[in-house]
């Protein structure tokens, strides 16, 4: 299992594939607080190496695999610190930085910390800090806090997705038979919501993010999407183009891989 080691008891998971050749680039994701590799390896990242392109997807310290020290502070700094770590070691080529939700965030602090990148995508990541935001935060921690992620989902799922997922999925979900345990607070996943979450930095300097940017939007997202402040937030960043999708929700790589993925390498033959 290829870990990167950062202490005796703290390491990132990760999963690296270069390029076919050196004008393909490599597709770095950045997780969601709650995700894993699981979300991009099932489908994206297969079919991305299929069609010759590198990838690198990796677990934040916290999630499955990437142990972390006792006591230590999951916060969004960390985050980033560990994420620009990753890169200089491994320094794959001709990188696009991939992000989900906060994941997006993530890979753009990573890229004003200096990392290289010719693009970034940024999935349903633009939104603006403030009461709103705040306070969703503290409920999804104190979801996980009197439920786990069981209730986590059960309450915040059909706000995420898409209609047909929705569907589809319904009878795994909110059952009779679903038991609602505590999320440990020394848990990866409740450090991460309660200390990453909290701590993250939205005000980015937009201006200042020059790489080519792919903004993708899933629109039946009734959670974090405000579509007046992604439309403000867009348009101050300086070589972005803008991709809404009408048939999905926030976690677009779990409700439409096939689109993600066609979005992804009409944006890699933009970059090279």
């Amino acid at each position: 299992m290829p870990t990167l080691d950062i202490g005796p008891n703290d390491g990132i998971y990760y999963q690296y594939s270069p390029p076919r050749t050196e004008t393909e680039v490599t597709f770095v994701f950045f997780n969601a607080l709650t995700g894993d590799t699981a979300s991009w390896e099932a489908q994206i990242a297969p079919s991305l190496r299929k069609a010759g392109h590198g990838t690198l997807s990796y677990n934040m310290r916290g999630q499955v695999n990437s142990p972390f020290t006792a006591g230590l502070k999951l916060d969004a700094s960390l985050v980033v610190e560990d994420s620009f770590r990753l890169l200089q070691q491994l320094k794959p080529s001709r990188p696009v930085l991939v992000g989900l939700s906060i994941g997006g965030l993530f890979a753009a602090q990573t890229w004003l910390k200096g990392a290289e990148a010719v693009g970034l995508v940024l999935i349903n990541t633009l939104r603006e800090d403030g009461p709103r935001l705040r306070w969703i935060g503290d409920a999804l921690v104190r979801a996980v806090e009197v439920g786990g992620l069981e209730l986590f989902r059960d309450l915040f799922l059909p706000l995420l997705m898409n209609q047909d997922w929705l569907a589809a999925q319904r009878g795994n979900f909110v059952t009779p038979d679903t038991t609602y345990t505590p999320l440990d607070p020394a848990s990866g996943h409740y450090k991460l919501l309660a200390e990453a979450g909290r701590s993250a930095d939205w005000n980015l300097p937009y201006e200042k993010i020059t790489p080519p940017t792919l903004v993708i939007t899933g629109l039946q997202d009734h959670v974090f999407l405000e579509r007046g402040v992604v439309d403000e937030l867009f348009a101050r960043l300086p070589a972005a183009r803008r991709v809404d999708l009408l048939e999905a929700g926030h976690l677009v790589p779990a409700e439409r891989p096939q689109a993600l993925t066609e979005a992804l390498l009409a944006f890699a033959k933009e970059v090279e």
